[in-house]
This record gives C-alpha cells, structure tokens and sequence, in this order.
C-alpha cells in the first residue's frame, strides 16, 4: 500500500492536504498536529495509511512515523475509525495519547470530542501493552513549546479568529516560556 508520500504540496489545509507526486495529485486527510508541523515549503514528505472502504479509497497523512503508528493502533480499537482516530490525534499528540493510555488516564482520552467511557477504557484496555513498545518521544517534532503555542493557535481559531493572523500573532509573542494562558491571554490583546 502507499506508506510514504514525498512530493509538492499544492495545497495546505487543517484536515487536508494536496500532494503531487510524479503528476499524480494525492488527496491526504490529515490531523491538526501533522498541519502545524509541515512546512509550508514545496517540497515535503509525509508518511501515510491507505484504508480501503468499500465506498472508498481514503489516504491519510502524518508528519511523523510515531503519529502513523499511533493511527494504526487506534484504528485497531473497537468503536474508533480513522476520522475518530484523526479526532484523537488532532487533539493530543502520540506522546500525550501514549502517556495516558500507559498511566490509565481514562479522564483525559475521555475529554476528546466523540470518545466516552467505555471508548476511552476500551482504549486502554487494548494499546497498552501496544503502547509500551512504542519509541515516543526520541524523534518528536512536539516539543512543550510548541505543544503549548498549538493549543493556544487551535484555542485561537475555535475563537473564530483567521488562523494565519492568529500564528503571525504568536510569532511575534511566542518566547517558548509561556504557559498556554498567557498566550491566549496575550493573543487576545493583540488581535
């Protein structure tokens, strides 16, 4: 199957992505964290997950391995399809999720729009010996800073404000120490 994309961006959009690769236009379904971490270059390279439905041939897209793998294995859970699983991972990175399945943080997969309990210990219940064999964390692009000025850009956008005012804003007052609410709370003084 297609696993790996490495093409021209032609277009860029927080759910998806246009790639053309060899005159071939790919239409990749992406997350929030995998939008904020590609370049707005040209040139990139996305690792991807074709799922075949019978209605449809759907490619998805990640910046990282780690967040791919992380897709497969949620998609592997009961109840979680790839637009769920798109959901989990637009809203923590594979860090985050790793971190609460391991630590049976039920509460915290719980908060994601579309997951209840029982998804959320279902979750649980099936990743974590998964999860524990991952490698998380030694080539992640999410560090807390940046974690923190993309919680602030999606708190931002959600506000309804334009998403490219809203990250030139950030730039400009985004000093890496700042806690999500003081970026919010200075976000908003200047937009």
């Amino acid at each position: 199957m297609i696993s790996r994309l490495n093409g021209r961006l032609i277009e860029k959009n927080p759910t998806n992505l246009l790639i053309e690769c060899a005159g071939v236009g790919y239409d990749v379904k992406i997350s929030l964290n995998t939008f904020s971490a590609l370049p707005d270059a040209e040139a990139i390279v996305l690792h991807t997950k074709l799922i075949v439905r019978e209605d449809a041939h759907i490619l998805y897209g990640f910046a990282t391995k780690e967040e791919r793998e992380m897709f497969g294995h949620l998609i592997s859970v009961s109840g979680i399809g790839p637009n769920t699983a798109l959901i989990m991972l637009s809203s923590m990175t594979p860090d985050d999720i790793a971190q609460a399945i391991l630590s049976e943080d039920v509460v915290s997969i719980q908060k994601i729009k579309g997951i209840g309990t029982k998804t959320a210990q279902r979750v649980i219940i099936d990743l974590k010996g998964k999860v524990s064999k991952m490698e998380l964390g030694t080539d992640n692009i999410f560090s807390s800073n940046n974690r923190n000025r993309f919680d602030a850009l999606i708190a931002l956008v959600s506000l309804g404000f334009d998403k490219k005012s809203a990250e030139k804003v950030l730039d400009k007052i985004d000093t890496g120490t700042q806690t999500i609410e003081q970026l919010i709370k200075e976000a908003l003084r200047l937009l």
